[in-house]
């Protein structure tokens, strides 16, 4: 077990907490969180490009002119990609980029994106951000007291909270999101990880387990 120092919104030393060695210590391998980095951006995309082939473009039934005797080359079709207003050659169908990654390797990618945060001291444990309501001035405010303001912070919290998520959503450089949205490509993107304490301890005991 590692010690970690929960924190107030104030930066004053609250309590401490032990976090698991296999889930906050773990050796981190560059390839597996490139793995899983990669196979999150791959499924993010649309995939949709899409070109016409010969078969698809409208017309072009009739044979442009006879086989024999013109002096001209063959032609079958007037929407040969050889001519002007034909389909393409090889052009791109739409297609699923999803990259399979085994539930094993994505559960050991997380925990070693969380042991890197943790190495690098980037881990901020909040007892609570005493926030009140939504107002994304008071949480700037308790992002500075946090000796985090201006750098770019990934929050992670536990349950419902609209006062934080909407408090939090106009600033370009901060996310937060809840426990369970948690992944490998988030909390590598962010400069700092902030979680509250009822969250990184219920994040402990699912991944623990």
């Amino acid at each position: 077990m590692a010690q970690a120092t929960v924190y107030n919104a104030k930066r004053e030393k609250v309590a401490d907490i032990d976090l698991p060695e296999a889930v906050f210590g773990r050796e981190v391998k560059i390839h597996i969180l490139h793995e899983v980095v990669k196979g999150q951006l791959n499924a993010r995309r649309a995939g949709t490009a899409c070109t016409k082939g010969r078969a698809d473009v409208r017309g072009g039934g009739k044979k442009p002119w006879r086989q024999k005797g013109t002096g001209r080359a063959r032609a079958g079709s007037s929407r040969s990609p050889l001519w002007r207003g034909g389909g393409v050659v090889f052009g791109p169908k739409p297609r699923d980029y999803v990259q399979r990654t085994p539930r094993k390797v994505r559960r050991q990618a997380l925990m070693m994106a969380l042991s890197a945060k943790v190495q690098e001291n980037q881990l901020v444990i909040v007892d609570s951000l005493g926030l009140e309501g939504i107002k994304t001035k008071a949480f700037v405010g308790v992002l500075k007291s946090l000796g985090l303001g201006g750098q770019s912070c990934l929050v992670v919290y536990e349950g419902a909270d609209e006062a934080l998520e909407k408090s939090s959503r106009n600033l370009p450089q901060v996310k937060s999101i809840r426990r369970e949205g948690l992944n490998v490509y988030d909390i590598l993107k962010y400069d700092n990880l902030v979680m509250l304490r009822s969250a990184a301890e219920k994040l402990a005991e699912v991944l623990g387990a």
